[in-house]
């Protein structure tokens, strides 16, 4: 019998389960358009911040939240893929490249959300800041390009914890809110305490305060 080991810590769950909601919400609240616009950006902004928040905790957060956990090289993927290396305890290496991905998108997709205005009902916060031609640009990235990106990643995410909960008989989902898994050998857990859940939230608010300051100073 394995013993449980604390491998997502109450942050990084937080983190996971907030990101997902407010990207449906985003994805809702675009498509329905309107004044429904008001709470896309809303929405988007809180995305920026929740990015930034998870780069920080990528560096000092719990041991399987770090980056340097589940970073690997492109070598590392291919043996993983052609079963020659063993499930870690956190991110597998193509469930890293997953979500370093999604990270990406998101965090691109947001960024051309500040600077793009559809000239109906939404226009970013910065777009007073850089030419017509670049609002343009980011319009078309924003709303052509990385929405699709972000829809078929986060498709690709749910396929994939599907994938591993029913063929492979890995529980992924229920670590993701407990925050334990059940496992053999000396595997270290994340640190998840009172200190680390108030530095976390120190972290967070630097990073929803200086999102909302940059909007109201900037705009």
């Amino acid at each position: 019998m394995g013993q449980a080991v604390r491998i997502w810590d109450l942050p990084t769950r937080l983190f996971h389960w907030a990101l997902a909601a407010l990207v449906v919400a985003s994805i809702v609240t675009a498509n329905v358009g309107g004044n429904a616009m008001v709470w896309h950006m809303r929405s988007g902004l809180a995305i920026l911040s929740l990015l930034l928040f998870r780069l920080l905790w990528g560096l000092v957060g719990g041991h399987w939240s770090r980056f340097r956990s589940f970073v690997v090289s492109p070598r590392m993927v291919w043996q993983y893929a052609r079963g020659r290396v063993v499930d870690p305890a956190g991110h597998s290496p193509l469930g890293a490249l997953s979500v370093l991905g999604l990270l990406i998108a998101l965090g691109l997709q947001a960024s051309a959300g500040l600077f793009s205005d559809d000239e109906i009902a939404f226009s970013g916060p910065f777009t007073a800041l850089v030419s017509s031609q670049h609002v343009g640009q980011a319009t078309w990235f924003h709303t052509e390009v990385g929405k699709w990106i972000v829809i078929g990643l986060v498709l690709l995410h749910v396929l994939a914890i599907t994938y591993y909960t029913l063929v492979r008989r890995k529980k992924l989902v229920r670590p993701m809110v407990l925050g334990d898994k059940v496992l053999n050998g000396d595997v270290p857990p994340s640190r998840d305490d009172g200190r680390t859940r108030l530095l976390a939230l120190a972290l967070w608010t630097v990073c929803a305060s200086g999102v909302a300051a940059a909007v109201k100073w900037l705009a």
